[in-house]
């Protein structure tokens, strides 16, 4: 047993996930491409300890307790069985983002704590079984295993459920910057959201349509289209929307700084300055744009009121094990 911090990337997905077809192995309804980013990362230590009695879990300097303490004591005891060991574990984790606000938290927490608790415990495991393992934890953190562009295979099965590297991250000079128009997190979280999400009449025609819009994606991709590809991830970012705000109860996550920012985007493409935006589960714009643009885009974001923060992300590499330690 030794103590290990890893490193995870939050990712912006292109084509979403919305729904699962298996809750307790969180399969999804349809497979999703995502972007690893340079700048949204989560930090884990973890180390096995012989003195302790029970799991010690702290987020941001501090312990954490309830429902989100439970979800990592159950991703730990996933590790424990795999490693064939009953050490209590000591975890510190902290962001560089405020979580709930819709820059996929979960996606780099569980990334990060999938590495680094299996690394502790003595396991080597695969890309690949990594991959599996995080989805346990949170469906959109085995995206963030891979690196840079990266395509989540729906599967049908615990184990055909997993995330691939598409390309590199220097594959295509993308950047996604990042407009937070509220720290306050979200008042549905993403398990509860994707639970209501057959409760919405339009979910049946997005999922029939998503394997040709996943193929499609990929062909933009061959060929670097960007324009293709702003337009592929605009649609499937009202689409997605449109399933949450069609569910019973319905699921708003917009908030006016949300809306402006999509018509000033549109704007922007008007007078030839070229980006588009998606939005995952929250409030928080991503704005899609080659980097010739990022500055000129960075700065219009700037001058507008009630942007709570901007943050510049280039294509990343995915979890990696780093030296320093949280404890």
């Amino acid at each position: 047993m030794s103590k290990v911090t890893a490193k995870a990337p939050a990712n912006i997905a292109f084509i979403k996930y919305w729904g699962k077809k298996d809750e307790a192995l969180r399969l999804p309804l349809n497979s999703s491409l995502s972007m690893n980013l340079s700048h949204v990362f989560t930090l884990t230590t973890v180390d096995f300890l012989s003195d302790l009695a029970e799991d010690e879990i702290e987020m941001g300097g501090e312990k954490l307790v309830g429902e989100e303490a439970e979800r990592i004591i159950e991703h730990l005891e996933r590790v424990r069985k795999l490693a064939s060991i009953k050490l209590k574990a000591k975890v510190k984790t902290k962001n560089n983002f405020p979580k709930g606000t819709g820059i996929a938290s979960s996606a780099s927490g569980f990334a990060a704590l999938t590495l680094a608790s299996t690394k502790a415990a003595g396991l080597n495991l695969s890309e690949k079984k990594l991959s599996i393992l995080a989805r346990l934890g949170s469906g959109s953190a085995c995206r963030s295993i891979p690196d840079g562009f990266v395509e989540w295979l729906k599967g049908n099965s615990h184990q055909t459920s997993y995330a691939h590297s598409l390309y590199p991250p220097d594959y295509w000079d993308l950047v996604d910057i990042i407009a937070v128009v509220t720290k306050k997190g979200k008042k549905v979280s993403s398990a509860e959201g994707h639970g209501r999400a057959e409760s919405s009449l339009f979910l049946s025609a997005r999922v029939r349509a998503m394997g040709a819009k996943v193929r499609l994606l990929k062909k933009t991709f061959k060929e670097k289209n960007f324009t293709k590809l702003g337009e592929i991830i605009e649609e499937e970012t009202l689409n997605m929307h449109a399933v949450m705000m069609t569910s019973k109860p319905s699921i708003i996550y917009w908030l006016p700084k949300t809306i402006q920012l999509m018509l000033a985007i549109r704007q922007w493409r008007q007078e030839g300055l070229e980006s588009y935006f998606t939005i995952d589960a929250g409030a928080t714009v991503h704005i899609i744009c080659l980097k010739k643009d990022a500055g000129k885009i960075k700065e219009k974001v700037l001058r507008l009121r009630g942007i709570d923060r901007v943050i510049v992300n280039y294509p990343a590499s995915g979890a990696k094990l780093v030296k320093s330690y949280l404890f």
